[in-house]
């Protein structure tokens, strides 16, 4: 019997959802639906610092309306802390971890970002450093250690990709020093513990692939399948953000209809030869990642006399 594959959008609820955010939704949501299967909605609301309830709420109304359901009941993050500490315990007691104490600014002194999203390559500097005194304990973050390994997947959209892990990637943090569980172990569990097989996010994210990856080998997790997709960028060429106001819900609902959105990337995606106003589920049985453009970014237009979005 075929397996029911599973997919998710997994936001975080620090601010109005943009224009690239609803791209992500859409073709993760399409994705799923033309193959029959079920799409979760989590809440990554494991900031505490940045995370909103209304922000998450607001998000879930938008989606709504957009036509962009989801299957269940959401999963929030901040509600899973106990869980996370199971499997951070597992990896600590295997000696996988270490406490680490540079800051940005530690490491940006040695070397400058070389990657496109900015990342910097954490050279281990405290994993073979004497432990500080024990007043500074509780103070530093948890980074996992990388091996000496080059890791090769198949995106489901732009194909092989191999990633050397100590030169590309590095060490990184699984507990932030604040006590907040990073990224990169959060979604690993999560993915798993729901059964996701299918992960469709932007390509700025094709680097935390094959973190991710690692982790779910560590706690003897399957991978689900990761799909990346281009990214929309402004006519600056910079990609999209919460700070472009002039691109969150907040402003397009009020300037534009739910079926207007939705024709518009669309259309991004290839799914349309034009322009056209079209509900979300009009949409699954045209889909196809064969349509979706190969390249990293697409330009929009954020005004024009033509009403584009």
């Amino acid at each position: 019997m075929e397996q029911t594959i599973i997919g998710r959008f997994a936001p975080s609820p620090t601010g109005r959802m943009h224009l690239g955010n609803i791209f992500s939704a859409l073709l993760s949501w399409l994705s799923v639906r033309s193959k029959g299967g079920q799409w979760l909605l989590r809440i990554e609301d494991i900031d505490p610092q940045r995370s909103r309830r209304e922000y998450a709420e607001q998000l879930m109304r938008d989606l709504e309306w957009l036509g962009l359901t989801w299957d269940g009941t959401p999963i929030w993050q901040s509600e899973r802390g106990d869980i996370y500490e199971h499997y951070y315990d597992i990896l600590c007691s295997r000696g996988l971890t270490y406490t680490c104490y540079c800051t940005r600014n530690d490491i940006l002194a040695t070397q400058a970002p070389h990657e496109s999203d900015g990342r910097v390559v954490y050279k281990g500097t405290c994993r073979t450093a004497p432990v500080l005194p024990l007043s500074s304990a509780g103070k530093g973050s948890t980074r996992l250690i990388v091996p000496e390994r080059i890791i090769t997947f198949t995106d489901g959209h732009y194909g092989v990709q191999s990633v050397d892990m100590q030169h590309q990637v590095g060490d990184f943090i699984i507990r932030r020093k604040d006590g907040a569980w990073a990224y990169q172990l959060a979604v690993v569990i999560d993915d798993a513990l729901t059964g996701v097989g299918e992960v469709v996010r932007g390509c700025d994210l094709l680097l935390s692939s094959p973190q991710q990856i690692y982790v779910a080998e560590l706690l003897g997790f399957t991978p689900p399948q990761f799909i990346h997709l281009p990214l929309l960028c402004n006519e600056q060429g910079q990609r999209l953000s919460k700070r472009d106001k002039s691109l969150d819900l907040g402003v397009l609902r009020q300037q534009y209809s739910a079926e207007e959105i939705i024709g518009r990337l669309a259309y991004y995606a290839g799914l349309l030869p034009e322009n056209t106003p079209v509900s979300a589920a009009e949409l699954v049985p045209l889909f196809s990642w064969e349509k979706v453009p190969k390249q990293r970014e697409i330009i929009i237009l954020s005004h024009s006399p033509s009403r584009q979005v």
